[in-house]
């Protein structure tokens, strides 16, 4: 017997500036999986895709379903691979871009199975949190949004009792731009919509420089304001300065990131040398809910969220 699913790998691939000529935009890559497989694989697979389906449908997670059921079948198969009953046949790649051209011809169908829940959602996303000066994206080596997201993790430190001296947060964890005027909690998920818990951690200054030479092998991450860098294009640190001072190598540098970040990961091979590690687990210090509570409190003083390019960043 065959069969084929799909699943969503996207990982931290940033779009191109191009692609977010519309304000919503979402971006998936495809990992494409054909196999070969047992009669009894298939049955196991049925059985599985029905309870998931059932526990999507209970819990009203219609997208749930989607993104258990191709994983069900990766471990269906890798069991079944073990017994030399399933093989792959083969694996492709592909993008799919989800914007405003799918509104032209709306599918009834989907739109009566969704509209039960539609209400749900929308009061949980729509409520506005805040307004925006204008449109923000991502890109490197710096950028408006990827500036702002980084001087919000700074700001929140007063919450938790620390005062860090510089913010960091990824360019792929960036998924999708910031809307000109209001903003919703909606338009907050979709640029954070993981569980990315912030945190704080100190580098000594030679660490600190190791961590902005692994920023500049890729060609640029979100900093704080304060932060100046000087990279090459072909991914080398030429010179870095924080509050217009150079880098002490034997000072300590308090610095506030992301939890996803402070383990190493995205290429931040530094961060594995951290000290004095202040993690937050509760779920309201996910970055989604910062980044909410900022534009909140920004509405909250008569204020209008801004951010732009100043330099933090330049590539020579």
């Amino acid at each position: 017997m065959f069969l084929s699913f799909q699943r969503n790998i996207t990982g931290n691939t940033l779009l191109p500036a191009s692609d977010y000529a519309e304000k919503r935009v979402q971006s998936y890559d495809i990992l494409s999986v054909s196999a070969n497989f047992s009669q009894a694989f298939f049955a196991d697979y049925l059985i599985f895709s029905y309870f998931c389906v059932k526990f999507s449908q209970k819990n009203m997670h219609i997208g749930y379903i989607s993104r258990v059921l191709p994983l069900a079948a990766a471990a269906l198969l890798a069991g079944c691979s073990s017994q030399q009953t399933a093989t792959v046949a083969s694996v492709e790649r592909s993008r799919i871009l989800v914007d405003s051209r799918y509104d032209a011809a709306p599918d009834a169908e989907a739109a009566e199975i969704i509209e039960p829940y539609r209400h749900v959602v929308d009061s949980i996303m729509s409520p506005i949190v805040g307004r925006s000066a204008g449109y923000m994206s991502a890109q490197r080596p710096e950028s408006d949004l990827s500036n702002l997201l980084a001087d919000i993790l700074v700001w929140a430190g007063r919450d938790y009792g620390e005062q860090p001296v510089m913010g960091v947060y990824n360019m792929g964890g960036i998924r999708a731009a910031l809307p000109e005027g209001d903003v919703t909690y909606g338009d907050v998920l979709e640029v954070a919509p993981f569980e990315n818990k912030i945190c704080f951690l100190t580098l000594t200054g030679s660490d600190l420089l190791e961590l902005f030479r692994n920023m500049a092998s890729v060609g640029g991450e979100g900093v704080s304001h304060g932060v100046e860098l000087v990279i090459t294009g072909d991914g080398r640190l030429t010179s870095a300065r924080l509050n217009g001072q150079e880098i002490d190598p034997e000072a300590n540098y308090r610095i506030a990131t992301i939890d996803y970040l402070a383990q190493g990961n995205d290429k931040m091979e530094a961060f594995k040398k951290k000290k004095d590690f202040n993690a937050p687990a509760a779920e309201e210090n996910d970055t989604r809910y910062i980044i909410s509570a900022y534009f909140r409190e920004m509405a909250r003083q008569g204020k209008t969220v801004e951010s732009k390019v100043e330099g933090r960043t330049t590539v020579r």
